[in-house]
């Protein structure tokens, strides 16, 4: 029984972490805007030395908070935002312009 609680706080645990993760400020590019499904794809920046790898970074699609946020970006805009996860689901709590 103590063993089945260690493992599960372990797993709350982590989750927390990785929610906290995608709350930090991330820098990207929109690559799409389905306004029928209320998401947006954002092409992530890698962070690093420039050349260090020559690959992109990793493709999101996130739900947007409120309508709003679909009409203030483009495809091909930078962006700086701030995603949240909700059972799964890639939410953003942030999304500006650069």
């Amino acid at each position: 029984m103590g063993t089945t609680k260690f493992i599960f706080a372990g797993a709350a645990a982590l989750c927390m972490l990785a929610s906290s993760a995608l709350a930090d400020d991330m820098t990207g590019m929109v690559t799409r805007i389905d306004r029928l499904n209320g998401t947006i794809s954002i092409q992530q920046t890698q962070k690093g030395t420039v050349g260090a790898s020559g690959g992109a970074g990793a493709l999101q699609e996130y739900r947007a908070k409120d309508a709003a946020m679909l009409d203030a970006v483009h495809a091909g805009d930078r962006v700086t935002y701030s995603a949240t996860d909700t059972n799964g689901t890639g939410t953003l709590t942030k999304l500006q312009k650069q």
